[in-house]
């Protein structure tokens, strides 16, 4: 079922593509606004880098699984895993390469990647990897083909970097209220890292019910910053405007 995601839906153009160094990224944190974007008609996918090997709980196998779960249940278009090595995968030029090659195949308007800075040394350095690989698929000059074809320059007009450990102050907030429970039926699904009732192995840092806990409170916390229940945040470099006053109290209402 993985893999029939990922190859059933090759040359489809997507919206939004999510990118996370490790299955569950993704859901931790930004699988609300996937969600939502999916009520509105967007098509999304989501890209893993690694298979999470190097994790103390479960294995490539298990985690595999786990995320195509999570895929059903959050029914994305597209999840492909990009195979790099967990804990040891570099920003160069093959690894950027890898990431362009699913840029131009999928085309899409905006992409979510990991936090800049966080407590994994993998998240932050995917953050750079995945923003410097978006930049590089807008240069026509640079040669990338998929399955023999030539592919064309695609650069995504948003790189979002989603919000996951520590805490980094957002610029911007996506109520997520409404999909919160299939958000967190999603990240339920890795059964192998989470404290799920009933699963056995090595306490980590991830698999205490305080860490559940800790994700459910981040939400609402910034859920109560706009007066909603929950929500998710995002960091962007680049400079969000809005045409009038009037599309800001449209996003209100």
């Amino acid at each position: 079922m993985y893999l029939a995601l990922a190859i059933l839906y090759v040359g489809m153009k997507l919206d939004i593509i999510a990118f996370g160094v490790h299955p569950d990224d993704v859901e931790l944190s930004c699988a609300g606004a996937l969600l939502v974007e999916k009520q509105l008609g967007k098509k999304t996918g989501i890209i893993d880098l690694t298979q999470g090997e190097l994790g103390t709980r479960g294995d490539a196998a298990t985690r595999l699984k786990e995320a195509a779960a999570a895929a059903n249940i959050l029914g994305v278009e597209l999840r492909d895993n990009l195979g790099m090595a967990d804990g040891f995968f570099k920003n160069d030029e093959a690894h950027q390469r890898k990431i362009i090659e699913v840029l131009r195949s999928y085309q899409p308007e905006i992409i979510l990647c990991n936090a800049p800075s966080d407590r994994h040394p993998d998240h932050g350095r995917s953050a750079k990897l995945v923003e410097d690989a978006a930049f590089l698929s807008g240069l026509s000059k640079i040669k990338t083909d998929k399955d023999g074809l030539a592919q064309t320059a695609w650069r995504p007009k948003y790189v979002l970097h989603y919000i996951q450990d520590r805490f980094l102050q957002p610029n911007f907030v996506i109520d997520i209220t409404a999909v919160f429970e299939q958000k967190l039926e999603a990240i339920k699904a890795y059964t192998s890292q989470f404290h799920i009732g009933g699963t056995e192995g090595p306490q980590t840092y991830i698999s205490t019910p305080d860490f559940l806990d800790s994700v459910v409170y981040r939400h609402k916390w910034f859920g109560k910053m706009i007066g909603v229940k929950y929500a998710e945040g995002f960091i962007s470099e680049k400079m969000i405007g809005f045409k009038n006053f009037e599309a800001l109290i449209q996003q209100n209402t």
